[in-house]
């Protein structure tokens, strides 16, 4: 006779930290690639990790933005570790050269097929003029990656800051001993 016990283990945030809050802090950022700068030949200027530091400097060379190279498309990520609930985006621009941002898409998902970019659509950008900041509303959509592309073109992707505000949803662990 075989003995079969599943256990599972349900664990919830305390109420404080399920609130709506800026989740991409606690996320890992990632990007389609990363712009060397011809000049000096270095690329820390704009890292994938800028765009969610909690800085939303719009001048590039303080070293809070994040920077693509030229790609098709061009594409940056937060992963926030695990599947959660987003009330709203937040993205402060570039102080120049805004425009590049026109016409991004920010998608929610589960799923990393084509690196996150076939999420459902929250928003599209239609325009953020240089160094300002614009709110998109997701309505609790529900994922774990939060993806801004630009599709149908070949262009740099920059942006300051990417704050993620939303909460958590519950993990559920199982075993089967």
């Amino acid at each position: 006779m075989k003995l079969l016990l599943l256990v599972v283990l349900v664990w919830t945030a305390s109420d404080e930290a399920s609130a709506d809050r800026n989740l991409a802090l606690e996320g890992r950022a990632t990007m389609s690639s990363i712009w060397m700068d011809p000049d000096i030949h270095q690329s820390f200027l704009g890292m994938a990790i800028n765009g969610i530091d909690g800085n939303t400097d719009s001048n590039y060379f303080h070293g809070s933005c994040f920077h693509t190279g030229l790609d098709s498309p061009a594409w940056y990520r937060v992963d926030l570790l695990r599947t959660s609930r987003i009330s709203s985006i937040i993205i402060t621009n570039r102080g120049n050269f805004g425009k590049r941002t026109k016409g991004a898409e920010i998608r929610i998902g589960d799923s990393l097929a084509n690196n996150g970019n076939d999420n459902p659509r929250c928003a599209v950008v239609t325009s953020i003029a240089d160094g300002e900041t614009q709110t998109y509303q997701c309505n609790n959509m529900v994922g774990r990656y939060v993806n801004i592309v630009l599709t149908g073109k070949t262009e740099f992707l920059h942006l300051c800051e990417v704050q993620i505000f939303g909460e958590n949803l519950p993990q559920t662990f199982s075993c089967q001993i």
